[in-house]
C-alpha cells in the first residue's frame, strides 16, 4: 500500500480511482465492507483503489469541547487499512483551512482533478466540504458533469440487534464496558492496546510470585477497569497473559496501571514495545484482606484465562 501524507505530492492522477473518504477510526467491520467494495470496483475498472482519511480526527479541530478517546492511533489505523488490500492511503493533514474548502471545490479539484476520481463509496449519511454542504445530493447532482460514479454503501447492522448499526461510538462503548467479546465482533479482531514496558513497583513477583509488565500505553481507549484474559505480541510471539487494569485497591496507593502478567515467560522486557490483545473479561477488580488472599485469587485467574485462552 502507498501511503500519502500531502495531497500536494500527487503530480499524476491515479489510473480510474475509485475512492471512500472517512475517519475509519477503529477499521472495523463496516469500514472493512466499504474498504473491500472499493477494491472490487477498482478490479471492475482496471483501476486504483483509494482510502482518504484525516489525522488529526476533525472533531478535534472543530470542536473545543472534550472529544471521546481514539480507537486506533494512526499507526494502528494504517496497519489495519493496509491489511485490507487498499491500493493507496492518503492521509490528509486535517486543519481548519482544509475545513473551510467548499464542497464543490474539495470535490471537483482534489477528488477528480488531483487523484482522478471515476468512483466514490460512501455511506448514507456522507457529508464533506466548509459547513458540512456536501452530501450525496450533491455528489449525485455533479456526477453526469465530472464524470465519476457515486456507489452507496449498506450499513452493517449489530449482531444483537438488527436495527442498529456498527458504529465507532458503539464499540467505544462496549470497550469502556469491558464487554470484549462483543467488541471483537464488531472490529474483527480483538481490541488491542500498545505500549512500552517500564518499571513498575516491583512487587508483582516479590511479593505475589506474579511478575508483571507495566505497560506506559500508547492508545487513548483503556478498558474498563478489571482483570482480563488476553495475548500479548512481543518481538514477533505470541504469548497468553493475564492483564490487570486499575488501581491495585488491596495495597491502597490509588495509582491507575495497566499490568500484564505473561505466563510460562521469563525474558526481561523492560523498554520494549508490546501489543495486548483482551480476549475476555474475567472479573471486576476488588479489595483482598492480605497478599496471601490476593496471590490466591490471582492463581484462580491464571488458570480461568489458561482455559479461555486454550479455546
Amino acid at each position: 500500500m502507498k501511503l500519502i501524507e500531502n495531497i500536494e505530492t500527487i503530480s499524476t492522477p491515479f489510473t480510474n480511482a475509485v475512492l471512500t473518504i472517512g475517519n475509519f477510526d477503529g477499521v472495523h467491520i463496516g469500514h472493512q465492507s466499504l474498504f473491500h467494495e472499493v477494491i472490487e470496483k477498482s478490479e471492475a475498472l482496471g483501476g486504483t483503489s483509494v482510502a482518504m482519511t484525516f489525522e488529526p480526527h476533525p472533531i478535534r479541530v472543530l470542536k473545543k469541547s472534550r472529544t471521546p478517546p481514539l480507537i486506533t492511533m494512526k499507526d494502528q489505523k494504517i496497519e489495519l487499512i493496509e491489511r485490507t488490500g487498499i491500493d493507496v492511503l492518503i492521509c490528509v493533514p486535517f486543519t481548519r483551512a482544509f475545513a473551510d474548502v467548499p464542497a464543490r471545490e474539495f470535490l471537483e479539484e482534489i477528488l477528480v482533478k488531483r487523484i482522478g476520481m471515476k468512483a466514490i463509496v460512501i455511506g448514507k449519511d456522507y457529508t464533506f466540504g466548509k459547513n458540512r454542504e456536501g452530501d450525496i445530493h450533491l455528489l449525485k447532482a455533479l456526477a453526469d458533469e465530472l464524470g465519476y460514479q457515486v456507489i452507496l454503501s449498506d450499513w452493517i447492522p449489530l449482531i444483537q440487534n438488527g436495527d442498529r448499526r456498527i458504529s465507532s461510538t458503539r464499540i467505544r462503548e462496549l470497550v469502556m464496558d469491558g464487554d470484549m467479546v462483543t467488541a471483537r465482533q464488531m472490529l474483527g479482531r480483538y481490541y488491542q492496546i500498545r505500549g512500552k514496558v517500564v518499571s513498575g513497583r516491583n512487587r508483582g513477583g516479590k511479593l505475589l510470585g506474579f511478575p508483571t509488565a507495566n505497560i506506559n500505553l500508547h492508545d487513548e481507549l483503556c478498558p474498563k477497569t478489571g482483570i482480563y484474559a488476553v495475548t500479548v505480541e512481543c518481538s514477533g510471539k505470541k504469548y497468553k497473559g493475564v492483564a490487570n487494569i486499575g488501581y491495585s485497591p488491596t495495597f491502597d496507593d490509588h495509582l491507575f496501571t495497566v499490568e500484564v502478567h505473561i505466563l510460562d515467560f521469563k525474558k526481561n522486557i523492560y523498554g520494549r514495545s508490546i501489543r495486548v490483545n483482551f480476549i475476555e473479561r474475567l472479573r471486576d477488580e476488588q479489595k483482598f484482606a492480605g497478599i496471601a488472599e490476593l496471590s490466591e485469587q490471582i492463581e484462580k485467574d491464571v488458570q480461568a484465562a489458561r482455559e479461555i485462552l486454550s479455546i
